[in-house]
């Protein structure tokens, strides 16, 4: 097994608006970490909502309910030396800085997938977006669901300018130079 990163795990944790960027980093990413041997975990919010989180609704409460089972699972890989890469919009800044909480200091790290709502909006081939202007969809998150971004994440990608490649290592980047 590949020596842990910075001696320890690692949370990395993805947000940004629905088809910002987030899981097509998260699986870059995974890769990149992968290919240097370091155990890693993903988790994604499509998938998330298929097995731990099937229970649950899209009511702020439930929302806030998903990131919390997350945080936790994260958590408990971080503690066994695993790099966590959490791709979900979790939308509200209070929780994710609750989440912050929960982790030892430097092990958690906020990204900012960041994509104007017009940019989302034309990379969304499930036609959610459209669905929520039309009514057909509550709570959703850019559209009848606010988001709220982060104030001081430790990585900002701007989606929109930036190619997956480049987000990539703006991350792997920051993390260097956390070593």
């Amino acid at each position: 097994m590949k020596e842990k990163f910075n001696n320890r795990g690692i949370c990395i944790w993805l947000t940004g608006l629905p088809c910002s960027g987030k899981t097509t980093i998260a699986k870059e990413l995974s890769e990149q970490f992968e290919k240097a041997s370091y155990q890693v975990k993903v988790f994604d919010g499509n998938e998330v909502r298929k097995t731990i989180s099937k229970d649950l609704g899209f009511s702020k409460e439930d929302r806030i309910e998903n990131m919390f089972r997350v945080a936790k699972l994260a958590k408990e890989f971080v503690e066994q030396g695993y790099i966590v890469i959490c791709a979900l919009i979790s939308p509200y800044r209070n929780a994710r800085n609750k989440i912050r909480k929960m982790f030892e200091n430097g092990e958690f790290i906020e990204v900012f997938v960041d994509a104007p709502l017009r940019v989302c909006e034309s990379r969304d081939i499930k036609n959610m977006y459209k669905k929520a202007r039309e009514g057909l969809i509550e709570n959703f998150t850019g559209i009848n669901d606010p988001y709220e971004p982060p104030e001081m994440p430790e990585v900002h990608l701007k989606t929109d300018l930036l190619s997956i490649q480049e987000c990539v290592y703006k991350i792997l980047k920051f993390l260097n130079n956390q070593r």
